[in-house]
């Protein structure tokens, strides 16, 4: 018997029905917090008039893709991990670098993000053509790019997104808790409980609860707000916390699994999603009215 499923045989040696043996939480977690079987090639947005990065798999058609919004003051290279890795698992991944200053406006880094998605819909990437397929579009982002991820998706006008997660999210001008009222799609919100920049009661925790679908809050112990975050950069003066590989390390699994399940229909990873996880726990949950049944979400 294999560990992903069996085969029930009546006695004359014929097929009765296939039984999929569900795979434990924490065998998905070690499996999706380590690259995946893809190899990665690495871009630039600028070539299509965006400065940023983009990660593909070296080949594929009608993939899934995620635009990432980076950090204040965050430029994207401090997430070429997590890009990184959710492109060897199958997801095209893109990070504009624009709004990189002080004072950013979260209201056109949104409409960046925007752009991203089109792009990646539109243009054929890398040297073997891959495509993205438009009905399999995600954001994602981390601190003000989690929030401007959320201003993206409720923008009048905005491709259609299938799934958001956010990182550490921060709040935004316009209001990322209020524009999450009007979205419906599934959300997974990952705070870090010891946040100072982004503490998770007045942000990740108000967005979750604004969320007018499926909507999951982790808040990850032990976790700052650069936890996520690689290498060294000044901003670590002004900013509390330091990367972090633990924090990253679930980041990377919860993210994959996440979006691995609602943009590439991979279900197999839900129970990892549905469980409590060592060092980021299940805090708040709700499933969306009109996806109850489709989502596989827990009350």
């Amino acid at each position: 018997m294999s560990g992903s499923g069996a085969c029930a045989r009546r006695r004359g040696g014929r097929p009765d029905k296939v039984v999929t043996m569900a795979r434990k939480p924490k065998a998905l977690l070690e499996e999706l917090s380590y690259p995946g079987p893809q190899d990665v090639l690495r871009g630039n947005l600028a070539l299509v008039g965006t400065p940023g990065m983009v990660f593909t798999p070296r080949e594929g058609l009608n993939l899934p893709a995620v635009v990432f919004g980076h950090g204040w003051l965050q430029p994207p290279q401090r997430y070429r991990g997590l890009l990184r890795h959710l492109a060897s698992w199958g997801i095209v991944t893109a990070a504009p670098a624009t709004q990189l200053g002080p004072l950013p406006s979260h209201r056109i880094f949104a409409s960046d993000l925007r752009d991203a998605l089109e792009m990646v819909t539109t243009v054929r990437l890398g040297p073997n053509g891959i495509s993205v397929d438009p009905a399999k579009l995600g954001l994602a982002g981390h601190s003000t790019g989690g929030g401007s991820a959320v201003l993206a998706a409720a923008a009048e006008g905005a491709p259609g997104v299938a799934a958001i997660g956010t990182v550490a999210p921060a709040q935004t001008v316009p209001s990322a808790s209020a524009a999450a009222t009007g979205l419906h799609m599934p959300s997974l919100h990952l705070a870090a409980e010891n946040d100072l920049v982004a503490p998770p009661t007045g942000h990740a925790r108000a967005i979750a609860h604004a969320w007018g679908g499926p909507v999951q809050l982790r808040v990850i112990e032990k976790s700052t707000h650069l936890a996520v975050t690689e290498g060294f950069h000044w901003s670590q003066v002004l900013l509390q916390g330091k990367p972090h590989r633990g924090t990253q390390r679930l980041v990377y699994a919860l993210l994959t699994a996440f979006f691995l399940t609602h943009l590439a229909g991979e279900k197999k990873y839900q129970p990892l999603l549905d469980a409590d996880v060592k060092r980021a726990a299940i805090d708040f949950q709700r499933e969306g009215a009109a996806a109850t049944q489709e989502s596989g979400w827990r009350a």
